[in-house]
């Protein structure tokens, strides 16, 4: 070894007859030492410039040569997968890939070409595997990309083609192993430098530690030691074991480091044993609302069949009982008749309306993007009765598309613009206008909801208004500003646009600020063909 020949080039001599001087000792002792360095550090050099030498035919050279050659098998594949498919189909999309394996075969073939330059045996390799891909080009996939007939062509030359692409896999197969061959040899070859060079690295570190003992140790004693038992600690707790306490010691800056962190110790186990009670009470509650949920469906299956059958018979029966003994009842008892048929049927409705409130969310929830503009043409369309005996105008913006469910979207406009119509000022003719805004500023939502981009709409009228102190108040079931003999209705409207629109993902409000008439503020998502990141269904 160079390091044995430079210590043996180094021999302690022998004073001279008058005595060595201090100085003398000294400098033969610090000669000897420089050229003990000086060897170390030239061995140091040429090993570190060995192993770069070694890495970079590793990196450099094999690695990227195997990753190429798997390259080239793969596009092969695809080629040849392209090729089956044309023929089996006809349909010259399954071309594609046939097209796209020869780009990547090309580039394959050209970084292989580049770094296997110099080794014969694996150019040799390199044109066998050209030479079996041109013959299966030759032999097969032209003939059936170029015919007129590919399923045809593809039966002729299936036995030949089969032939021709198991031995170009065979040329692939070697090609690869004698890269691996190749890429093992050199990965041993930069292990040995590795070990070369931790050898003379660990040489050079034992001189310089010989002359730092006494420092080394001391820090080990006051430093290093403390630090491995602020580890050891911190594992412990990094492994979950929370309640393990840590002990400060060493000097008094680590003392306080052990203090800190053993303060943030027992913050994260209070902050643990908080997000874990929560999460037990969310898994109650989780369960809760599902038990409240299936109580609801059964709620809903039996107002839609139990119930529904006594109100119809209830009906039926009064209005058979008025209709068969009419000239033995007077008119106050045609009157209470007419209140019991009255009352079934409101009964009813309200009931329909409870279930169609019930199932926003639940049923028929078939999101698309929904085209606004036509969505309102059918829902106008469906209002014709009210809008022509009122005259009333409605207009609008240029209305987008947007992304929900279209009978949910329908029932909202349905539900707005009805009550713009129906609360209408006496003697004037309603008026109904539906604008659009786009938000891409979420600081621009008067709502205060957050999020990414949304269309925000307003249905306003010039109908009688609502007072901003029920602004709460019109969104809550059943609440009504006015008697049913004033304007009839349930009292349900409103709490369904809030609940179809906060299904998706936007709110309502009611501007308080407009007036005269009533304005209704409301978000929703846009569609998914104008989100980035989303594709359209």
């Amino acid at each position: 070894m160079q390091i044995d020949a430079a210590q043996r080039q180094a021999p302690v001599a022998e004073p001279a007859a008058g005595g060595w001087t201090t100085r003398g000792w000294l400098g033969f002792c610090s000669a000897a030492a420089l050229a003990v360095l000086l060897a170390l550090a030239g061995c140091g050099v040429w090993v570190l410039a060995h192993a770069t030498d070694v890495n970079k035919q590793l990196t450099e050279r094999w690695s990227p040569a195997l990753i190429a050659s798997v390259r080239m098998e793969s596009a092969l594949i695809n080629q040849e997968t392209g090729i089956r498919g044309y023929g089996m189909t006809g349909k010259r999309e399954f071309l594609s890939p046939y097209q796209d394996g020869l780009t990547q075969q090309s580039a394959a073939d050209a970084e292989l070409s580049r770094l296997v330059r110099g080794d014969e045996r694996a150019v040799a390799d390199l044109a066998a595997v050209r030479e079996r891909s041109e013959q299966w080009q030759a032999t097969t996939a032209r003939p059936i990309s170029e015919s007129g007939d590919p399923v045809g062509s593809a039966l002729r030359h299936i036995e030949s083609g089969k032939g021709s692409f198991d031995a170009l896999r065979a040329a692939l197969s070697r090609q690869q192993t004698r890269i691996e061959a190749e890429r093992d040899r050199s990965r041993d070859d930069l292990q040995q430098a590795r070990d070369l060079r931790n050898t003379v690295f660990i040489a050079i570190g034992g001189v310089v530690l010989a002359l730092m003992a006494l420092a080394f140790a001391g820090l080990r004693r006051g430093v290093q030691l403390p630090l491995d038992r602020l580890r050891t600690d911190v594992r412990k707790i990094a492994d979950g074991r929370f309640g393990h306490s840590i002990v400060p010691s060493g000097p008094a800056d680590l003392r306080a480091l052990a203090t800190d962190v053993d303060g943030m110790r027992r913050r994260l186990a209070g902050e643990l044993e908080y997000s874990d009670r929560a999460r037990s009470e969310l898994d109650e509650r989780a369960t809760e609302l599902r038990r409240s949920n299936e109580e609801l469906e059964q709620f809903a299956y039996v107002a839609s069949h139990d119930l529904q059958e006594p109100l119809r018979k209830v009906a039926s029966f009064c209005q058979l009982l008025e209709r068969r003994y009419a000239d033995q009842l007077d008119d106050r008892a045609k009157q209470y008749i007419a209140f019991a048929v009255d009352g079934a049927n409101r009964m009813q409705t309200l009931i329909n309306d409870l279930l169609t409130f019930s199932r926003v969310g639940r049923l028929h929830a078939q999101d698309a993007d929904v085209g606004l503009e036509e969505l309102l043409r059918r829902t106008t369309s469906s209002l014709g009765v009210a809008v022509e005996e009122t005259g009333a105008v409605i207009t609008h913006d240029p209305l987008p598309v947007v992304h929900g469910d279209p009978t949910q979207l329908g029932v909202l406009l349905q539900n707005l613009i009805s009550n713009a119509i129906k609360f209408r000022a006496p003697g004037v003719v309603p008026r109904v206008h539906i604008s659009a805004v786009e938000l891409t500023d979420v600081s621009a939502d008067l709502s205060g909801e957050a999020g990414g981009p949304r269309w925000e709409f307003a249905v306003s009228d010039n109908g009688i208004g609502i007072g901003p102190e029920y602004a709460e108040r019109i969104f809550v079931i059943f609440q009504r500003l006015h008697t049913r003999d004033s304007y009839p209705g349930n009292g349900i409207g409103l709490a369904l646009c809030k609940k179809i629109v906060e299904y998706h993902g936007g709110t309502i409000t009611l501007d308080t600020a407009h007036t005269p008439g009533t304005r209704f503020v409301f978000t929703l998502p846009p569609a998914r063909s104008d989100v980035p990141g989303t594709d359209s269904p």
